[in-house]
């Protein structure tokens, strides 16, 4: 599915209503964004729960990020 939004001068935009549709969400949901390193984003419904947990968890993750890891994990 394509859809396609204008951005107004505040940042704000429209969320498509087919867009809310395929991802189940209406007034008062939480979305989270995620973008990838090539500028790809995604966006998918989550609960309150989910912000809470992906917050604590990505707290933990940057003692994984240093360059030892990537060499020891590359070929994964």
């Amino acid at each position: 599915m394509l859809a396609v939004a204008k951005i107004t001068s505040k940042g704000q935009t429209t969320i498509p209503q087919g867009v809310r549709a395929a991802l189940h969400v209406s007034p008062g949901d939480m979305i989270a964004w995620e973008v990838d390193a090539g500028g790809v984003a995604t966006v998918r419904r989550v609960q309150p729960i989910d912000i809470e947990y992906l917050r604590a968890v990505e707290s933990t993750l940057s003692e994984w990020a240093g360059p030892a890891d990537e060499d020891a994990y590359r070929d994964l």
